[in-house]
């Protein structure tokens, strides 16, 4: 079973809007304080405490804060879409309902976020299994397989920044690509995707960079690496998109390899 990237990640009291952004896996939250908002182009999701959330691959959405006062407790477990078609014997799927209030499903999720901390590769298959049925009446087949953006040269311009995620990004080296003007190509780029270059840009490097951080980690050495200003900066855009400064979420490994 394709478990490796097969994760979660614990947010205790939210106080930063995510803004908009995807995951490549199936995003899957249960909520315990607080009320959820997802927006999604032609909706807004908002899912109270004692409930499931749940995103699609490559779905853009953002996360507002209902007021700035609130504090929002939750955990989040990522399965990447080979490993959900794994589970269900090659089926494709897309989670039509993306709200799921279920004594049933919280129990299980919270088995499945503790198994991962167990390592047991065993009981983690038994766990996700389970938890994945447990969903059935909630999903249905996608005929469709996920994929990228909709964005003419998309492959190219996502191509040219995976190979260049450590540099700094000009706009007019990617409307090149395009064959665009660089305010011709921003335009584009944000109608076609609902995100504007820069922040897909600071999105996929957070991202890389969430993937490098370990329990032995020099978060500094990191923040240079991927070419941003300083610790502040890094640690600033890292909490925009993960939830976390990069240093909890270091110590959330360390926590969970003791």
């Amino acid at each position: 079973m394709l478990l490796d990237n097969l994760e979660y990640i614990t947010i205790e009291n939210q106080r930063t809007s995510f803004p908009k952004h995807f995951h490549e896996t199936f995003c899957i939250s249960l909520i315990h304080k607080g009320v959820e908002q997802i927006d999604f182009e032609n909706q807004s999701l908002f899912t109270e405490a004692g409930s499931i959330s749940i995103t699609n691959p490559y779905e853009i959405h953002s996360n507002p804060l209902i007021e700035d006062s609130s504090n929002l407790n939750f955990d989040t477990i990522y399965i990447p879409n080979e490993l959900m078609k794994e589970v269900l014997n090659g089926k494709n799927i897309k989670f039509v309902n993306r709200q799921i209030t279920s004594k049933k499903a919280n129990q299980l999720f919270l088995e499945l976020k503790n198994a991962l901390d167990t390592k047991n590769n065993i009981v983690i298959e038994f766990t996700l299994s389970q938890f994945v049925n447990a969903l059935k009446l909630y999903y249905q087949e996608n005929e469709k397989e996920y994929s990228g953006l909709n964005f003419n040269n998309f492959n190219q311009i996502n191509n040219y920044i995976e190979n260049h995620i450590y540099d700094k990004f000009h706009l007019n080296e990617l409307s090149k690509i395009a064959n665009l003007n660089k305010f011709g190509f921003t335009k584009k780029f944000k109608v076609s995707t609902g995100m504007t270059p820069i922040n897909y840009i600071l999105m996929r490097k957070i991202f890389s960079s969430k993937k490098a951080i370990n329990s032995n980690s020099e978060l500094t050495e990191i923040a240079y690496l991927y070419n941003f200003t300083d610790m502040a900066h890094f640690s600033k855009t890292f909490k925009r998109f993960i939830g976390i400064s990069p240093k909890k979420y270091k110590e959330s490994i360390i926590g969970k390899t003791k």
